[in-house]
């Protein structure tokens, strides 16, 4: 049975981090540095990889969960190490007979290398099985070196390639795509060198001759930083090996950061790593000497013959040179979406981390496979581009606009001044809002709601609440919810989105409500499912729930998704009216004020009530002022007389 190791959180900064996603399941199969969690700081988003390959056999962590450098947050069973095939030793020689005559001159033969076909199956994927292959990367007759991917499998977890155990020619394919298979299924049949080179036969002697062996050459090189463009006194942020540790080709060596893009310097062969010349904090330029290695191939050594044969030395093959990690910058101009997307589990995790839709990376590899440095030429074009923020405006974005810029105003002149950055919540929510104002033509609608038997009845239920000890407490908001509801029923353009072409409306058949919820971090919109479905006093328990999470900061990305409908309710604060902003993707938002009694004429004489100031606003291209009219009128009535929550 494999041992069971300790996953710990690595070096991270000295910050507490929050777990944001889950990358993986227990019982999954990782390879060495893949993902198993994303957390998340005040400065950045991070994935905590696995040390080692092998099966996760618990998760010690949950989404929400606040951890530090050594905390626990698995444990795995490392992956047993595969003995690696040995070449099928020469036959010791038999003892020399005697020799009449005079020994024959013997000429040097050439070597002849011997091949052979050999089967490659499907290895250890987990407990998966009956696995769909999505693509075959190679065809009959490509020559390819060990590592290469030849098919790739996609179970319901994730997406993997089977990789060519050696390298060889390619001479029958067993797979299709949309076939399915499972460990040991037969994938194709690869051409392999014998590793023992063939002697030719020696002329009229029975002595003999063993096969030539062979020596393994090193050499010691020195790493230098490749082409990285214009950039130069670049920072280095991350040293990721250390001296002694073996590397491959293509690992990463170091991370440097320019003021565009963040970029990986990596391994242009494999070897051992021997001495570093640079560490966290410096700076390095294209050429910079970064490390030393030590490389070691293998070269035949010449077996002595009977006459002395001139002979040529050994080639010792060269070291494959990596692709520098940024290609050239491309061209300006917006970018087609190419479709079908072609990439590696490695390549589709960095692009998930840098936010990178690899439907719009054009791909370089073989048959137009996406490579790290084509998403890493992506980021930095998009770097380049324009962008939208808090302080500024759309330059030439959504719906054609341009927009000047605003002046720099000196404040430090007028008096004395102290930068606050914003929060993070508020750099994210910004461009979103400024999005919105801009691009959504608003109209509000003003109105009121008499509540005053609302309020007796949501009283007096709190009251037999409190007497029974319930866990719960009935706020005036969980009636608005049930209210626009069923306002929503009655008003379907309500319940829609506007399609991206602008085309159509995408009408929806469920009733999920967002409800802003102030947190000392700022203004977050956890939303409701299924409000329509749900009572009085299961919607005051989940309303309670999510509003702890929110200021707690525990709210996932997943509860702030799909509402169809937002309430903002300042209420306990104060005021008379305001103008809220339509969260896109909704139409129509609804603001709430803080109730106030007001004499109200009943035909006879005035009477004291409680009345709810709304405040309506909609995106004029899909709902128009009468039918906004409607909506708040009828809105109004529930929320008067909520006997009719019931019909």
């Amino acid at each position: 049975m494999a041992e069971l190791k300790e996953v710990l959180v690595p070096d991270i900064g000295g910050d507490e981090v929050q777990v944001i996603e889950i990358c993986v399941a227990v019982g999954d199969t990782l390879a060495a540095e893949e993902s198993i969690i994303t957390v998340e700081s005040d400065k950045a988003t991070m994935d905590i990889p696995a040390p080692f390959a092998g099966v996760l056999s618990e998760l010690k962590v949950a989404v929400g969960d606040t951890i530090s450098e050594g905390k626990l947050i698995a444990m795995m069973s490392a992956a047993a190490s595969e003995p690696a095939p040995v070449a099928a030793a020469a036959s010791a020689p038999a003892p020399t007979a005697p020799v009449a005559a005079p020994a024959p001159v013997v000429a040097a033969a050439p070597v002849a290398g011997g091949t052979k076909v050999i089967e490659i199956n499907v290895p250890d994927i987990g407990d998966a099985s009956d696995v769909d292959v999505i693509e075959v990367l190679v065809a009959v007759g490509d020559k390819i070196e060990a590592d290469t991917g030849l098919i790739t499998l996609e179970t319901d977890k994730a997406t993997m390639e089977v990789p060519a155990p050696s390298a060889g020619i390619v001479k029958e394919l067993k797979v299709n795509v949309g076939d399915k298979v499972s460990m040991g299924s037969l994938v194709l049949m690869l051409e392999v060198g014998d590793a023992a080179p063939a002697l030719a036969p020696v002329a009229a002697t029975d002595a003999p001759v063993a096969a030539a062996p062979t020596a393994s050459v090193s050499a010691v090189q020195e790493i230098a930083v490749p082409d990285i463009g214009d950039a130069s006194d670049v920072d280095v942020i991350e040293v990721l090996v250390a001296v002694g540790d073996e590397v491959t080709l293509d690992q990463g060596l170091i991370t440097l950061e320019t003021d565009k893009a963040t970029m990986e310097v990596p391994a242009p062969f494999a070897g051992k790593i021997l001495g570093l010349t640079v560490k966290l904090g410096d700076k390095v330029s294209q050429g910079s000497v970064i490390a030393t290695i030590e490389t070691v191939s293998a070269a035949p050594v010449a077996a002595p013959a009977p006459a002395p044969v001139a002979s040529a030395p050994a080639p010792v093959a060269a070291p494959a040179v990596s692709k520098p990690p940024v290609p050239h910058h491309p061209s300006a101009g917006s970018q087609p979406k190419t479709g079908a997307v072609h990439a590696s589990p490695a390549v589709r995790r960095l692009a998930r981390e840098f936010g990178a839709d690899l439907t719009l990376v054009k791909g370089t590899g073989r048959k137009g496979r996406i490579l790290k440095e084509d998403v890493q030429a992506f980021i930095k074009y998009e770097l380049s581009r324009p962008k939208a923020s808090a302080a500024t405006a759309v330059a030439g974005g959504a719906g054609g606009l341009n927009v000047i810029a605003a002046p720099k105003v000196d404040f430090a002149k007028f008096g004395e001044v102290e930068e606050v950055p914003l929060s993070r919540i508020q750099k994210i929510s910004g461009p979103n809002l400024h999005r919105n104002w801009v691009t959504i033509p608003h109209v509000t609608q003003f109105d009121e709601a008499d509540i005053t038997e609302l309020e007796a009845f949501r009283k007096d239920q709190n009251a037999v609440a409190a007497k029974k000890k319930a866990d719960y407490k009935i706020t005036p908001l969980v009636f608005m919810m049930k209210a626009v509801a069923k306002a929503l029923a009655e008003f379907p353009v309500f319940n829609s989105s506007l399609s991206a072409d602008g085309e159509s409306l995408i009408q929806k058949k469920y009733f999920h409500i967002g409800v802003a919820v102030d947190t000392p971090n700022g203004l977050m919109v956890p939303v409701v499912r299924d409000v329509d479905k749900k009572g009085i006093v299961e919607l005051s328990r989940e309303l309670m729930d999510i509003s702890v999470r929110a200021r707690d900061g525990k709210l996932k990305s997943a509860d702030m998704q799909g509402s169809c409908f937002t309430i903002s309710s300042l209420g306990g604060i104060g005021g008379t009216a305001f103008t809220p902003i339509v969260n896109y993707p909704d139409v129509a938002i609804l603001g709430v004020s803080k109730s106030e009694i007001k004499p109200k004429w009943n035909g006879k004489d005035f009477e004291p009530k409680l009345m709810l100031p709304l405040s309506l606003s909609y995106d004029h291209r899909v709902i128009d002022g009468a039918m906004a009219a409607r909506f708040s009128v009828t809105l109004s009535s529930i929320l008067s007389d909520i006997r009719t929550l019931i019909l």
